[in-house]
């Protein structure tokens, strides 16, 4: 594991490096994912680091596929493209949260919690950015009316496959921190994909009345994926 600590603060290093010159993320973006990526490395090792790393790279490759032809339909902003530290704590600060709790119980069933707080970012940001191009009729979540792509709320099919692309990418990095590989994988699975929807059931709801912005539906999305993965998890008998 040590060698492997080396490694990933190496690799810290050089994503923020290729972020910034990429322009993913902006100063206060960088600072943040080195602070958050460290803080991950250090409190869960080399596999939670993975899964998070995982998700930078596939929401990175995500948001920027057609995303001139996103900024054309309205669907997204043309700030969008570059992140800041808001949307880097947003979906980060959960699985902190849960990495910590598992730090201080070492019980399996928080790292059930952690990476379905992971898999429900990155199940998340797919479904949305894919959604928003590959999905032709988006309906909103909580009464299934046509919408605009790129309306908070607004679900597809092509999006919950995205989605399920997104949460299934995480969950093989849960498998070597248990015994209980089959639980743990139905329940990242499962806290992910309901995570996923959350998101969009809060953004429909809160966020579009102005009482969440993006970062904080995201942040409370992936508190409620890590407990309904651990709660699943505990319920598997893991």
């Amino acid at each position: 594991m040590q060698v492997s600590t080396e490694v990933g603060f190496g690799l810290i290093a050089a994503l923020a490096a290729a972020a910034y010159g990429a322009g993913a993320l902006d100063d206060r973006g960088i600072a943040a994912s080195i602070v958050i990526g460290s803080l991950v490395l250090i409190l869960g090792g080399i596999y939670p680091f993975l899964a998070l790393v995982t998700f930078v790279v596939a929401g990175v490759t995500a948001t920027r596929y057609r995303f001139s032809e996103k900024v054309r339909m309205g669907s997204s902003k043309g700030y969008e493209k570059t992140r800041s530290a808001g949307n880097v704590l947003g979906n980060g600060l959960g699985v902190l949260l849960f990495l910590v709790i598992e730090m201080l119980t070492r019980r399996d069933v928080f790292w059930a919690a952690t990476f379905s707080a992971i898999a429900t970012v990155n199940g998340d940001t797919l479904a949305s950015e894919l959604g928003k191009v590959l999905g032709k009729r988006p309906r909103l979540i909580t009464n299934l009316k046509p919408v605009r792509p790129g309306t908070n709320g607004g679900i597809t099919i092509q999006g919950e496959l995205a989605a399920l692309l997104g949460v299934g990418m995480i969950v093989p990095f849960a498998l070597p921190l248990t015994s209980h590989w089959l639980q743990v994988a139905v329940a990242v699975g499962l806290g992910g994909l309901i995570g996923v929807n959350a998101d969009s059931l809060i953004g429909a709801t809160l966020e579009n009345r102005g009482i969440t912005d993006n970062n904080t539906t995201n942040l409370m999305a992936s508190v409620i994926g890590g407990l309904t993965g651990g709660l699943a998890f505990f319920l598997l008998g893991g």
